[in-house]
């Protein structure tokens, strides 16, 4: 037992900590979504509770193996990814929740599949981009590295758009730090947006719903923008300091929509004010500095894309969440990581941070 935890001394402790951090803040502000007059553990903070204790198991597994050795396996992984994603599309399995079939019901709690397929596309994408890296630098290979990521992100985006824009930002991230030409760049860059509005047309109509609701801002019976403005009018109410933890009334009267997941960040800001959200958002950021670091540390080209990717992930995640909550960015359904209620977020989250790890332990003992 003793040898399991061993690798905890050579990880970045400044990681642990934030996430850490993290994980209290988030149990404190769902035991909020729920405070009446005195803590109550209802489902949503034992789940969670629970959610960061089988990550945090999971983390320590995942630093007991060379990250190297995924290398080898990449076409049972794309596989794997493959079948993954489709399984909610398997009758009785699969079930639809907020407006998209993203979901597997396992009886006792629900699985978003594509929270853990994000994990394999990293590995995938950091083993295709190693492979190819002279090609990157020419438009064709550019053309062959989306083409190879396509099929993935597609089914994604027929199951959720919010997930889809993950994938998309941790691909373009990934090949921007590859190699890419800056000019190859700007004209792939070009080309998706050109493409945005025949992918337009594919997208579910509650898809559409959120994107039309985000150009109208203003008109509140578009879906989505009622609560957006609720958002805002929370946020705007905690002013500097807050009203005070348990003490928040827009959250109190559920005016704040989805307050234990999409719209944690609200309910963080009018009971703790300008002061509670800075302190998250800088702990984000000590978080992303730190993956940065090890990225400048690695010691081969693997592990340098794959912490990329991560960067990418944890990144666009943490500021569309946030934006969304102040109607700067569409409503998508993306969670804030490790803050938000959500077991499949959280442990998917801390695998991915345990894999970070795992590139920065390895570097420092190579280095050593």
């Amino acid at each position: 037992m003793k040898k399991f935890f061993e690798p905890l001394k050579a990880v970045d402790k400044k990681i642990l900590l934030v996430v850490c951090a993290l994980g209290c803040i988030s149990l404190l502000m769902l035991e909020s979504t729920v405070y009446d007059g005195g803590f109550v553990l209802n489902r949503a903070v034992l789940v969670q509770a629970l959610a960061y204790f089988l990550g945090f198991v999971a983390m320590l597994f995942v630093l007991q193996v060379d990250y190297s050795l995924f290398f080898g396996i990449t076409k049972p992984m794309y596989i794997a990814s493959i079948i993954l994603l489709l399984s909610v599309y398997i009758p009785g399995l699969g079930i639809e929740q907020y407006g998209s079939r993203a979901w597997i019901n396992l009886g006792i709690t629900t699985l978003q599949p594509s929270e853990f397929v994000k994990i394999l596309f990293i590995f995938l994408m950091a083993t295709y981009l190693t492979d190819h890296r002279e090609d990157i630098k020419k438009f064709r290979g550019v053309v062959l590295a989306g083409l190879y990521a396509v099929p993935i992100i597609l089914i994604v985006l027929k199951e959720d758009l919010g997930s889809a824009l993950v994938y998309m930002s941790i691909w373009i991230f990934m090949v921007f730090f590859a190699g890419i030409d800056y000019k190859i760049f700007l004209k792939s860059i070009i080309g998706v947006a050109a493409a945005i509005p025949i992918a337009y047309n594919f997208l579910g109509d509650y898809q559409k719903d959120r994107i039309e609701a985000f150009l109208h801002p203003d008109n509140l019976s578009l879906p989505g923008n009622y609560q957006v403005w609720q958002s805002k009018v929370a946020i705007g109410s905690g002013g500097f300091f807050g009203k005070g933890l348990f003490k928040g009334t827009q959250k109190e009267m559920d005016f704040i929509p989805v307050q234990q997941s999409d719209f944690i960040f609200s309910v963080v800001v009018e009971e703790l004010g300008f002061i509670g959200g800075f302190a998250v958002i800088l702990l984000y950021g000590i978080l992303l500095y730190r993956f940065i670091k090890i990225i400048s540390n690695a010691v081969d080209w693997h592990g340098a894309l794959i912490v990329t990717g991560f960067t990418a992930m944890f990144l666009f995640q943490i500021f569309e969440n946030i934006a969304m909550t102040m109607g700067i960015m569409p409503v998508t359904g993306i969670t804030l990581p490790l803050l938000s209620g959500g077991g499949t977020s959280v442990i998917a989250s801390l695998i991915g941070i345990g894999i970070v790890l795992n590139v920065g332990m390895n570097s420092k003992k190579i280095r050593f």
